[in-house]
């Protein structure tokens, strides 16, 4: 099991929520957080960072990998 983090641009309620139904569509996630403070979402489970990514620029949401 993996842990992928990655900023994402969100600023609002209806942000979070199509960032939520993006990563939920991903085959092998076991858990999701989403901070709209720190604009960081957090997956573990079955899946790479490039996909989890893929999957946030698709539902349009810019995103990049999380660097700490």
């Amino acid at each position: 099991m993996g842990v992928v983090e990655l900023r994402v641009g969100m600023h609002c309620d209806k942000c979070i929520q199509e960032i939520k139904r993006a990563i939920r569509r991903l085959e092998g996630i076991e858990t999701y957080r989403v901070d709209k403070v720190l604009h960081k979402v957090t997956v573990t489970g079955d899946v790479t960072p490039k996909m989890v990514l893929k999957t946030l620029i698709r539902s349009g949401k810019p995103a990049s990998y999380w660097v700490t």
